[in-house]
């Protein structure tokens, strides 16, 4: 027997207030046709005047309990992936805690920036493989609108806010490539590139959050070489093929990234959940959002394989192969 982490469920949660490419014509040189050819986002969600990561958060958590039919009482802890939590401390993980209403268990963040999903899968993985934890929640989470250069085309448009939850519980399995749940994680990371894409302040440095900053060229290079590395790594240890794979969920970031490695896999875009085009890069959520998504429009099934991979600011990379 081999204990395996399954999905049960999945939710996400969007911002009311959806801005299209047009909004920023009216304060940048630029344009929908620009944003469109460049990136593939067509519209993105902006989060509301006093609404936080952990208030988004939570709605997603919320709705992945739902679809699983489960409750706190149920869960045994809570990782938040996120690069934008409400204060520098307590986590947004023990907020959304408190906010659910769960008084048992354990809550913490994981930070790797968009491989911040990637990341906090892995960790909730190895806790119920391990047998620390039967069922977990799963979450991503940002409001990347706080922390934009409205003043700075190449970053200001490319990014949204929005929260997206998976509920991961312990299952047992045959121990081999059929069963359902987590098969394999590949995680990486190269301090070297940390200044392709950064915030240009923190607590020690600056003491004010600062601003993103991206070397958008450099960046797009290192990032389909590494994603596409990372995928057939981690389908490797699962003992899997590009052949094998129902669905790529990728990390929503930018649209020529999505099908260079969709190529390099020998995938079709037919096979590939995309929604940057309605929610930009969210970061750390847009995974999740791309899960819930997919089994929303009845892509994702039950017994499909699917790799999902990453890369962010640090560079930090990764992939995770799952059974739905």
């Amino acid at each position: 027997m081999t204990i395996r982490a399954v999905v049960e469920g999945v939710g996400q949660y969007l911002p009311e207030r959806i801005v299209p490419n047009a909004w920023f014509e009216e304060f940048l040189d630029t344009s929908d046709e620009w944003i469109r050819t460049r990136s593939g986002i067509e519209r993105r969600h902006f989060a509301a005047e006093g609404e936080n990561t952990s208030d988004m958060a939570v709605h997603a958590a919320r709705a992945a309990l739902a679809q699983a039919g489960l409750g706190v009482d149920d869960i045994d802890g809570i990782l938040v992936a996120t690069s934008t939590p409400d204060m520098t401390f307590p986590s947004v993980a023990t907020m959304v805690q408190s906010d659910l209403g769960m008084t048992h268990g354990f809550a913490f963040d994981v930070q790797a920036v968009c491989a911040g999903f990637i990341y906090a899968l892995a960790n909730a993985n190895a806790l119920i493989v391990s047998g620390q934890a039967k069922r977990l929640l799963i979450i991503g989470a940002e409001t990347f609108s706080r922390i934009l250069d409205w003043e700075d085309r190449a970053t200001c448009v490319l990014f949204g806010d929005g929260a997206g939850a998976l509920v991961l519980g312990a299952a047992e399995g045959e121990g081999t490539k059929d069963d359902r749940g987590i098969l394999s994680v590949d995680l990486n990371s190269d301090g070297r590139y940390r200044d392709l894409l950064y915030v240009d302040g923190g607590v020690s440095s600056t003491g004010s959050a600062g601003k993103v900053r991206m070397k958008g060229n450099a960046l797009f290079r290192q990032a389909v070489e590494k994603l596409t590395s990372t995928a057939e790594s981690a389908l490797s240890a699962a003992g899997l093929k590009d052949d094998d794979i129902n669905w790529i969920v990728p990390h929503q970031a930018n649209i020529r990234i999505i099908a260079g490695t969709a190529k390099k896999l020998g995938v079709p875009m037919s096979r590939v959940i995309v929604t940057v085009q309605e929610h930009g890069n969210t970061s750390a959520a847009s995974i999740p959002l791309a899960l819930a998504e997919g089994v929303a429009q009845g892509k994702i099934k039950r017994g499909d394989l699917i790799i999902s991979e990453a890369i962010g600011g640090g560079l930090a990379w990764g992939a995770v192969v799952l059974r739905w």
